[in-house]
């Protein structure tokens, strides 16, 4: 049976005008299961090669039980190419030799842990559009409603509801005043019911934050 409009279950959620679904674009929660990655609803992933292993395609160097965790939050965009680097890729820094011994010689492992114990987590709030081809660093903190450009290089903290790109991203402009960002973070549209957001897509389409705040549960 054809899934309905906005439903988190469905593990492609895009169709074609001819009826093929797009197999290229996935809901990440129902494509994900990893103990330290954790996906809100509705966001999705798209790529021209589709993986096996959607993991270890946006973040291939979190392995299951490592001392930090990829959070990312729900409706957001994310293109072909992106990588999310996570703080287990870091190699120990405050010895002499960045050499990771232990991964060859386990005896030594640790040495190792008590380098890499206290990683940050990653965390990418809601409604976040990442561009094609960005990286995301470890640890970075990336606040809701951010446009990341194509091939940016994003890390450290970026604040709600602005544009970033280049390397290292800087922020290229506000979307919208102070004021506004504060009502939006208030109103958090993407946690209402999905029916509820069905009925606001003309309000978010047009930037009109007084018709949505109207539509609010």
């Amino acid at each position: 049976m054809e899934a309905g409009f906005l439903d988190p279950a469905v593990l492609h959620p895009m169709r074609f005008p001819d009826g093929r679904v797009n197999r290229g674009l996935v809901h990440l929660a129902r494509a994900i299961d990893h103990p330290n990655i954790r996906v809100g609803d509705f966001t999705y992933a798209s790529t021209f090669d589709p993986p096996a292993d959607w993991a270890a395609r946006l973040a291939p160097y979190l392995y299951p039980g490592a001392p930090e965790r990829l959070e990312i939050g729900r409706f957001c965009q994310i293109a072909d190419g992106v990588r999310i680097i996570t703080a287990s890729a870091n190699h120990p820094m405050a010895g002499i030799s960045t050499y990771p011994f232990a991964i060859f010689d386990h005896q030594r492992v640790g040495d190792y842990i008590d380098q890499i114990t206290g990683l940050p987590d990653t965390v990418i709030g809601h409604d976040v559009w990442i561009g094609d081809g960005a990286t995301i660093l470890p640890g970075a903190r990336i606040g809701s409603g951010v446009i990341i450009g194509a091939g940016a290089v994003v890390g450290g903290t970026v604040p709600d509801y602005v544009v970033v790109a280049g390397n290292p991203a800087r922020i290229i402009r506000h979307r919208f005043d102070a004021g506004t960002v504060a009502r939006l973070l208030a109103l958090a549209w993407w946690d209402w019911p999905a029916a509820q957001v069905a009925r606001a897509t003309a309000a978010l389409a047009r930037g009109d934050v007084a018709a949505l705040a109207e539509l609010a549960p």
